[in-house]
């Protein structure tokens, strides 16, 4: 093999100069952002790119990422069934510890089956384009998850967008639409993951019935935060049976990786047959499944971790507002969860604020458009059930002194 054929690229082709020139314009707008790297477990205290830093920036909720019980599941499973399935589940990947995972899953949500993907993105995505097609209507509030847009997008579906958790607006979307032929899915998130605020899901739930729609819910930021030992935004609500399909996910409070769909038997089996993602993705490896079965009976019998994760958030927003931080319920919904959004409102200063932070030991990432929208950028905080009070207070500290330094707060 000659030297050329083994020497990198280190010049984009002109076929790809406009996405340098994007690039450009992302830094001269001082909202371009390189990846930090994470050295060690995902804790509340950890070490990125060679820093210690206290951690706010995690959807490890339940500390569960690092439970020893997960990974002794994981290790278990890898020694005895390997450390892939080898195929997607249609052909030969299917194994028994998926199965059980499904079934585990199903009982905790109190629902007739469940379906585990390899993403809550994918699993979002991929059922709302199984299930809808180009003579449906969608009906998505207009801050729902962009694997949810994406999915509308991809079924081909007419979408109609209602304000944000605004039933009357949705309702006067669905009288529109009420004598035209196709199914009609309304969609909400649980929890909205850029402010923390909670979705209407039981007003929704009423209107879908009123209409004969279907009721869909995306609870990847509820699974393991709200209703009864994390059962998310339905058992919050006293909404079982009421739900057709509920999205939640195993990557944030759960610890481990995946995405998974709830709901009847045969919701459930059509899903086997036509969810993209699910037909054309290898399935979890037995490690991931063994791990999140795990999680499971934690989320049972460790009701403690979700109490602590209240305490810490109800403390730490508590003292982010005494000191005079825009936490939301000014120009943005009010957060009701541990998702603690900062406002800053121009892109530049929240990823400048977000670098100060870094900076001085405090992890939390700095969010602008167009994950947010122009006007609206923040650092998005997250608490977990295994933060102390006194990391909380050292972050508070240097929050307010930096922002302080930064003109950002008075």
């Amino acid at each position: 093999m000659t030297e050329t054929a083994t020497r990198p690229q280190t010049t984009a082709r002109p076929q790809l100069a406009y996405l340098t020139a994007a690039l450009d314009e992302l830094k001269a707008r001082g909202t371009h952002f390189k990846l930090r790297i994470l050295e060690d477990q995902q804790a509340p205290v950890c070490h990125y790119d060679g820093r210690e830093v206290i951690n706010l920036a995690s959807n490890n909720y339940l500390g569960l990422a690092n439970h020893p019980r997960l990974i002794e599941a994981s290790l278990k499973a890898t020694k005895e069934l390997g450390v892939g399935s080898g195929a997607v589940r249609t052909i030969a990947g299917t194994m028994r510890i998926h199965m059980d995972l499904e079934e585990k899953i199903a009982r905790f949500k109190n629902v007739e089956a469940c379906v585990v993907f390899q993403s809550g993105f994918a699993a979002n995505a991929g059922t709302v384009s199984a299930i809808l097609g180009k003579e449906d209507f969608i009906l998505s509030d207009e801050l729902n998850h962009a694997s949810i847009i994406d999915g509308a997008r991809l079924s081909r579906a007419k979408i109609k967008v209602f304000r944000h958790k605004d039933v009357d607006h949705c309702e006067e979307l669905l009288k529109e639409i009420a004598n035209e032929p196709g199914h009609k899915l309304v969609i909400t998130d649980g929890v909205f993951s850029m402010d923390g605020d909670i979705g209407p899901v039981n007003k929704l739930a009423a209107l879908a019935e009123k209409y004969g729609a279907i009721m869909m819910v995306d609870d990847a930021h509820a699974s393991g935060v709200l209703g009864r030992n994390g059962r998310g935004s339905i058992d919050h609500f006293g909404m079982h049976g009421r739900v057709d399909v509920q999205v939640g996910t195993l990557s944030k409070a759960v610890g481990s990786l995946g995405g998974y769909v709830c709901g009847s038997k045969d919701l459930i089996d059509y899903l086997y047959h036509r969810a993209r993602p699910f037909l054309f993705s290898t399935s979890h490896p037995p490690s991931v499944a063994a791990s999140c079965i795990v999680a499971f009976d934690i989320l049972e019998t460790e009701p403690e971790r979700i109490d602590r994760l209240w305490k810490n958030t109800r403390y730490f927003q508590g003292e982010l507002k005494r000191v005079g931080f825009n936490i939301g319920g000014v120009n943005t919904p009010a957060t009701e969860t541990p998702i603690t959004p900062v406002i800053i409102g121009e892109g530049r200063a929240a990823m400048d604020f977000s670098r100060a932070l870094f900076d001085e030991g405090v992890m939390g990432t700095g969010i602008a458009f167009p994950t947010v929208p122009e006007g609206k950028a923040r650092i998005r905080l997250i608490l977990t059930s295994e933060h102390t009070k006194g990391q909380l207070d050292r972050a508070l500290e240097t929050l307010e002194r930096v922002a302080k330094r930064m003109g950002l707060l008075q």
